[in-house]
């Protein structure tokens, strides 16, 4: 086998391999030998087969299988001859074979590029630091007995932040409305749950009393079939509630699962400093990686910042799909948010570049319990399928990469 490097331009080499052709057919018969030593053949005992028949039966898939042994392997040299370090799977093209002859290929390899070493210790970063004010847990607690308001039943008209019981049907020009009607549906005034105009025309109904509410729907409503038209909803309004107080004080505390008001107090504190934290966590790791992406410069391998365009794009493509949106509405061509997702696409790939050289360099690995743990938060997220998470990690290592690679990044 010859390898001959023919061409080298930034982070591309390209290669020629030669497999000669007495290579390839001394392969050949080494494969045919081990072939007729069991190969049971009428008219022949095992191991006297003649090869020439043996060629004739078999010779075509052996010598597709010795071509292919010969390309992974000429491949295989290429990088460990020339210790390079692919940055994706090396591309292969056949260019030149006829039966017979010699077989002669071209490898075009993209290399990792040298990454600067990073002085850590010269880097500045701000770790923003927030207290928890009062207002904000006394908020939290006001709404969380808002939550466990009762309602009892009210002999008097509906008004605003009772909760009325109702049943009704909605139609369009005399149409069923697809999923405007419900019997004994709760709602409560001025929470605006239903179409504009729907609580408002409840306001003042007293239990037992019948409505016919029109209501016009807005030009911004998801359903692009109701925008602008006339929705008639008529039923009856079957019970009037009205809000009972709710105190704020360890009873309230109990009906969350602590034992004093205290406590609950102390738990709605710490949620929202370890949220505080996480968000000053998430703006000095920004900080950091706006550093490393104006400071540290080198070219980036374009076949894996293509890979990650691509990736970005799709998923682009797909919410729009999804919301109907086009280029037109987000004011930008094509062309421009493709520019400019191809500069997301290359500072990612710099950024995960630096990152694995860093994290080379100092020795950091995700553990098997790191793994593993994250493995276990997406089979909580899925209630009832978490077997079946687990095993599709299990099964696909390329998802396990995708979760390991936010672990290394943090």
């Amino acid at each position: 086998m010859d390898i001959t490097q023919v061409a080298a331009e930034g982070l591309k080499r390209e290669f020629r391999v030669t497999y000669g052709a007495e290579e390839i057919e001394k392969e050949v018969t080494r494969r045919l030998e081990e072939i007729r030593r069991t190969a049971r053949i009428p008219g022949f005992r095992p191991g006297k087969v003649p090869l020439k028949l043996l060629r004739a039966r078999y010779g075509g898939a052996i010598l597709g299988e010795v071509l292919e042994k010969a390309v992974q392997e000429g491949t295989r040299r290429v990088v460990e001859e020339h210790e390079l370090r692919p940055a994706l799977r090396p591309k292969v093209e056949i260019t030149s074979f006829e039966e017979g002859g010699a077989l002669e290929f071209k490898v075009d390899v993209e290399v990792l590029p040298e990454v600067p070493e990073v002085d850590l210790p010269s880097i500045e970063l701000v770790r923003h630091v927030a207290e928890v004010p009062e207002e904000t847990v006394r908020r939290t607690l006001e709404n969380l007995a808002e939550a466990r308001r009762r309602f009892e039943p009210a002999d008097r008209p509906a008004q605003e932040g009772d909760q009325v019981v109702i049943g009704f049907t909605g139609t369009v020009d005399g149409e069923p409305l697809a999923g405007g009607s419900g019997e004994k549906v709760e709602v409560v005034l001025g929470t605006h749950t239903l179409l504009p105009g729907f609580e408002e025309g409840l306001v003042g109904r007293k239990a037992g009393e019948s409505f016919r509410i029109e209501v016009q729907v807005p030009e911004d409503h998801p359903r692009e079939d109701l925008r602008g038209r006339t929705v008639v909803f008529e039923g009856r309004v079957e019970e009037v509630r009205a809000p009972q107080p709710v105190e704020i004080g360890d009873e309230l505390a109990k009906s969350y699962g602590f034992e004093t008001l205290a406590d609950l107090e102390k738990a709605v504190r710490e949620r929202f400093a370890e949220e505080y934290r996480r968000r000053a966590r998430e703006r000095m790791k920004r900080q950091l990686l706006d550093w490393l992406d104006e400071k540290v410069k080198f070219e980036v391998p374009q076949g894996m910042v293509d890979l990650e365009f691509q990736a970005i794009w799709r998923q682009l493509e797909q919410e729009m799909r999804q919301s109907g949106t086009t280029f037109e509405q987000l004011g930008r061509s094509r062309e421009e948010l493709e520019a400019e997702y191809r500069a997301i696409a290359e500072r990612r790939v710099r950024l995960g570049l630096i990152l694995s050289e860093i994290g080379r360099r100092n020795q950091i690995e995700v553990s098997e319990r790191e793994l593993q743990q994250a493995v276990l938060r997406e089979a909580q997220r899925a209630p009832g399928r978490e077997r079946e998470v687990i095993e599709f990690f299990r099964r696909n290592p390329a998802a396990l990469q995708q979760l390991q690679a936010p672990i290394f990044e943090d």
